[in-house]
């Protein structure tokens, strides 16, 4: 019954002043989780579309820009398929990534259970300003590209939308610019976390399975074959070579 109207916010009259005020809701955040979000109808998904997108958020007449950083996080139940709605393509090419969670190991089984008991005590720390999130974003996007690199991820997405290439019989749809603009900020932050100020053809590889997960809409022909979408990556990695 969720509306989108409650994410967003909307026009609110007020009887003691005989007039129309905006409220603001759960969107006006730096981060927004939005738990199992396939439960939300169509309707309230799209209504993240322009905030994700365009960093902004229309209510009635008025446009609000949204205090950076903003941050979408989402999770999705791929098990349990009642009562719940298939995010649109649009919606999902405005994610950056898809991570696939498994189960835990043994291991961290144990440590949750270790930790549980004492979970009411934690305390939360601050590990980052918004100003030292700003000055990592910066340093982040001076890492250098060299031009083999950008053509790899060019010559990467442009693989989906080849009509005679190995995959192109299992998916419905190609990627779109957001893939190959979204590996490449993504290259640029692992090379950073890894201590590197260049990309290498490795985090390409490497970043373009979570990048292209969900952006890859696979037909029926795949389905019934049985193939994933990360076979098809693997495909096109396989296939496409750096320059």
């Amino acid at each position: 019954d969720l509306l989108p109207s409650d994410l967003i916010g909307s026009n609110v009259y007020n009887p003691s002043k005989n007039e129309f005020y905006i409220k603001k809701w759960p969107i006006f955040s730096n981060f927004v989780l939005a738990d199992e979000i396939n439960r939300a109808p169509s309707k309230v998904q799209s209504a993240l579309l322009e905030a994700m997108a365009e960093k902004q958020v229309s209510i009635w007449d008025t446009t609000f820009k949204l205090e950076p950083p903003f941050i979408v996080l989402a999770t999705q139940n791929p098990i349990e398929q009642e009562g719940t709605f298939n995010l649109p393509e649009a919606q999902l090419d405005r994610f950056l990534l898809k991570t696939v969670v498994d189960y835990p190991t043994e291991s961290e089984e144990l440590e949750i259970l270790k930790n549980i008991q004492s979970i009411e005590k934690a305390e939360l720390k601050t590990l980052f300003s918004k100003q030292d999130i700003f000055k990592i974003q910066d340093l982040v996007e001076s890492i250098y590209v060299d031009e083999n690199i950008l053509s790899y991820i060019k010559d990467i997405v442009f693989y989906t939308r080849n009509k005679d290439s190995k995959i192109s019989s299992y998916i419905s749809y190609p990627v779109s610019p957001r893939a190959s603009l979204s590996i490449l900020k993504t290259c640029k932050a692992l090379a950073f976390l890894q201590g590197r100020d260049f990309v290498i053809p490795e985090d390409v590889k490497e970043m373009a399975y979570p990048v292209l997960r969900h952006r890859l809409i696979l037909n029926y022909e795949a389905m019934a074959d049985g193939v994933l979408v990360d076979d098809i990556i693997k495909t096109i990695l396989d296939n496409v070579v750096v320059k």
